[in-house]
């Protein structure tokens, strides 16, 4: 305890207040009066004080750090934030994809790995997971299956026979939930967890030459994960565990770190690789494309308000600089404009003057007015104009001549190359890069998400969907659901006793 004296309480007009107990009424006894303005404030802000959550990655949490640049890359991209010596200040974002805001931490899910970088030339967004790969490569079919992810409309619970229904008839989700169903489906803690751009982008260098490229932001910590008996149990523990993890390390001085690698695919290899590279269900395997280091993202600084800097937190791959660009990924295009219109419809058309969101470099728009504007506007308010307003100049950006596309307008998948399938490399994942330990994890995770919790024609697809990816996993996984379709959950019979047992004790 201090003998400091408090701050008086004022309105949020900066006003005195009488009383942070008591309502202004008629008589110690009587009614309550409307005039009592602070009254009707703080019951008036209380209501709004929720905003909508994000629809995916609702629940998350997240700190502000820097990244420095540790390795000469000013071959491949002229991107400030990218230049030798350079620091730059950063916040992410993790998440988990399917829960609510207020759903636990170590539930099975990809976890979202936000950046955003505050550059010298604006603002950068990098939207990741901690996968390399996605579940659909179409943007038509990304908001079915967050549906399939989230609550049914008749019962208000998530639903396994829905999410297996979804991924059986979507092939393309089979590297994708390989990775969901091993062990780096529950990381231990975000800071024992990886992050991929997942997407390909390009980068272009000062003399114009164009680059593919990949970001892997290997965890300087170790991989860990938790087996699902452990999440499960840290579920009922701690729901915010993960949340709680991060604050607690940083704010002890332990701060967490990531080394930046980058697969770099010359530009004109795109046109012949051996399978489509921009297929987000997909990687590039590293024997092709080795990593290249780049720098190191370090996280240093807690949040102050968790609703203003991280809740507000708006990322969007849109946000880029000169030296980075977009690719012909359909489901990167369909982000560039889905996160900007998610976060204006949340957070209003004026979300990027958001402090968290405002960008350090000048911010010359021509942007006016709308709900919650607080950046002052300065005449000429339209361009073109002979009154000395902002003018485009196209030498700064990388708008022209990207790449080249042409053909009829059509609805498929990418164009089929020589290795174009579903399921060889989640077959690869699982027969080349795990170990049996991890293999027999594996089986463990799929017989407890499927068992008595899938209809029969859908556990008949999903057996045929495992022996698609490699014939001897699915056998294992009909033979471990069979063999326990009829066990109960010793769990549950433990916490409801048989009624005979339970009269016996009254």
């Amino acid at each position: 305890m201090t003998d400091v004296q408090p701050k008086p309480t004022t309105t949020d007009a900066g006003n005195p207040v009488a009383s942070d107990e008591h309502s202004l009424t008629v008589g110690a006894d009587g009614p309550i009066l409307l005039q009592d303005h602070y009254l009707i404030e703080q019951m008036a802000n209380f209501n709004r004080e929720r905003i909508a959550e994000r629809q995916p990655h609702a629940k998350g949490g997240g700190a502000f750090g820097h990244f420095e640049v540790t390795n000469d890359v000013s071959q491949y991209t002229k991107a400030a934030v990218f230049q030798p010596g350079a620091k730059t200040d950063t916040l992410i974002r993790f998440s988990t994809v399917a829960g609510e805001r207020g759903s636990p931490d170590t539930w099975r899910d990809p976890r979202g790995f936000s950046l955003k970088f505050y550059t010298s030339q604006g603002n950068y967004d990098m939207v990741g997971n901690n996968t390399p790969v996605f579940f659909v490569r179409d943007p038509m079919k990304f908001q079915h299956f967050i549906r399939s992810q989230k609550r049914r409309s008749d019962s208000n619970l998530r639903d396994h026979d829905m999410q297996w229904d979804f991924w059986t008839l979507s092939p393309e989700s089979a590297h994708q939930v390989t990775w969901l169903m091993g062990d780096r489906g529950i990381p231990r803690t975000w800071r024992h967890m990886n992050g991929y751009s997942s997407h390909t982008y390009m980068w272009v260098n000062a003399a114009g030459e164009k680059f593919w490229v990949k970001y892997h932001f290997k965890t300087d910590q170790g991989i860990e994960f938790f087996t699902q008996d452990e999440g499960d149990q840290m579920a009922a523990a701690d729901t915010d565990y993960h949340t709680r993890d991060l604050y607690e390390h940083i704010e002890g001085g332990e701060f967490p770190s990531w080394t930046l690698k980058m697969q770099i695919m010359p530009f004109e290899e795109a046109k012949t690789y051996r399978f489509n590279p921009f297929d987000l269900t997909k990687v590039w395997p590293h024997g092709d494309y080795p990593l290249v280091d780049v720098g190191r993202l370090t996280l240093d600084r807690n949040p102050t308000d968790y609703h203003t800097e991280i809740e507000q937190a708006a990322f969007e791959p849109n946000n880029l600089v000169p030296g980075i660009g977009l690719s012909p990924d359909k489901m990167l295009l369909a982000r560039g404009f889905s996160y900007a219109d998610a976060h204006r419809a949340r957070l209003g058309v004026n979300y990027k003057q958001i402090p968290v969101n405002a960008a350090t470099a000048p911010v010359n728009s021509y942007t006016k007015d709308g709900l919650m504007r607080v950046n002052n506007v300065t005449d000429p308010v339209y361009a073109p104009n002979s009154y000395g307003g902002p003018k485009a100049d196209p030498s700064l950006t990388d708008d022209s001549g990207l790449w080249y596309a042409d053909g009829e307008m059509v609805r498929t998948a990418y164009t089929l190359r020589q290795d174009d399938d579903d399921w060889g490399q989640a077959g690869t994942m699982v027969r080349e890069v795990l170990d049996d330990d991890a293999r027999a994890r594996l089986v463990d995770n799929i017989v407890g998400h499927l068992l008595n919790a899938v209809s029969e024609p859908i556990l008949q697809r999903a057996f045929e969907y495992w022996r698609n990816v490699d014939k001897n996993l699915g056998d294992k996984i009909e033979a471990g659901v069979r063999a326990k379709q009829d066990e109960k959950d010793p769990k549950a019979a433990q916490s409801n006793p048989p009624r005979e047992s339970m009269q016996a004790k009254a």
